[in-house]
């Protein structure tokens, strides 16, 4: 099982002070944050992709290549990599370039977006949101997994013997999480591929999650990838905490009250009721995500958002404390006792390889550049796409 945070990187007006911090300021505020995810003993950090402000991340593998020269051990993932208005050409490029220099500790969650404007900001028609998702990621996916790729489809120009570098770390792509909040046809890529299926679990009640999720452990086993159990699923989720609990609920009624999504709307304590939010002292945080395997079963992945609605970067550090100190550690030792037998390990790059290389000798790509030559286009194939 493995536990980390996901940031939406927004910069927000400080209810409490009154102050706003810049994108310099929130942009250091994300690595640090990063850094101590680490230091406290998460196993995840993981920022999104949005192009408009209020938000910063604009560029994840840039921002996470700099995290991964700082840090050692912790996973580096993106809350969403939007899928049907970047190139799946550069995100083939851009991850697997990040997937070397994180020495393959890092994997990505597709997903559409939720802002309108960004479709013809890049080009494309939100109308075709959906298509283009499954168009772009047949395409990602050939890339990494074909040395040589002839392809043509309708929302670009066709490709020709070309030939995506660097190839993947290893030979092994990047694992892929599908990101979801509402729509079956991504869970059923998510399980036509074999790939991850992550469900956001922030704003809406659990009933309208476990639809999905059981859609997709269904489906993962009717293409043969395995058993419903054997699924790959992750969970999104939101927690502020305090020694006890009234001073957490006094500390972010006041964030709550005034947060961008849903402020001025139902009570915190109406919100926690309904949605995954935790406010509470850490067993509170506890019992309540130990909730979460009743309603979906065992599972892989657990982030929790615990930056936003500018609260400011030390009260974050301070969650992260609590988080990695108080909190995970008893989640780690619950869920691995109620876990049942069959259930799939959590992805990581190096179990990916060796179901691959088993014992063996890791092997390195090395293309050949009369294969594949993206000036003179592809030639019959020759030696061996990999050399030991």
């Amino acid at each position: 099982m493995q536990f980390g945070i996901m940031s939406v990187s927004d910069v927000t007006r400080d209810p409490v002070s009154g102050r706003t911090p810049s994108e310099a300021e929130r942009i250091d505020a994300l690595v640090r944050i990063a850094v101590k995810a680490e230091e406290v003993g998460l196993d995840v950090v993981a920022v999104g992709e949005h192009h408009n402000p209020p938000f910063v991340s604009s560029s994840p593998t840039t921002l996470l290549a700099h995290i991964a020269a700082l840090t050692k051990r912790v996973i580096l993932s993106t809350s969403t990599t939007l899928i049907t208005t970047n190139d799946p050409v550069r995100i083939a490029e851009e991850y697997a370039m990040l997937q070397h220099l994180a020495k393959g500790r890092m994997d990505l969650m597709l997903g559409r977006g939720n802002t309108a404007p960004v479709y013809p900001w890049f080009g494309q028609d939100i109308r075709q949101g959906l298509p283009l998702a499954l168009e772009n990621y047949n395409l990602l996916h050939r890339l990494w997994r074909e040395d040589v790729v002839d392809w043509e489809g309708r929302y670009r120009t066709p490709l020709q013997g070309f030939t995506s570098t660097p190839r993947p770390l290893d030979g092994v792509a990047p694992f892929v999480w599908h990101g979801s909040i509402r729509t079956p046809e991504i869970a059923e890529q998510a399980a036509f591929y074999g790939d991850g299926f992550f469900a956001n679990h922030i704003f809406w009640p659990k009933e309208h999650y476990q639809r999905l999720i059981a859609f997709y452990r269904q489906r993962f086993e009717h293409y043969g990838h395995g058993t419903q159990k054997e699924a790959i699923v992750g969970l999104g989720g939101q927690a502020f905490l305090a020694k006890n609990s009234q001073d957490a609920k006094n500390a972010f009624r006041p964030y709550f009250d005034n947060a961008p999504v849903y402020g001025n709307g139902p009570s915190m304590e109406d919100f926690m009721a309904q949605t995954p939010l935790s406010v509470g002292s850490p067993q509170e945080v506890i019992d309540k995500t130990l909730t979460f395997r009743e309603h979906f079963g065992d599972y892989q992945r657990q982030l929790f958002l615990v930056d936003h609605a500018g609260l400011p970067v030390e009260t974050v550090l301070e969650q992260l404390e609590l988080l990695g100190g108080e909190v995970v550690p008893v989640l780690r030792t619950e869920l691995e006792a109620r876990r049942e037998e069959g259930v799939a390990e959590a992805p990581t790059h190096a179990a990916r390889v060796r179901e691959v290389y088993g014992d063996g000798p890791v092997r390195q790509p090395r293309p050949n550049a009369n294969r594949g030559d993206n000036v003179t286009g592809g030639s019959p194939y020759q030696d061996s796409e990999v050399a030991a």
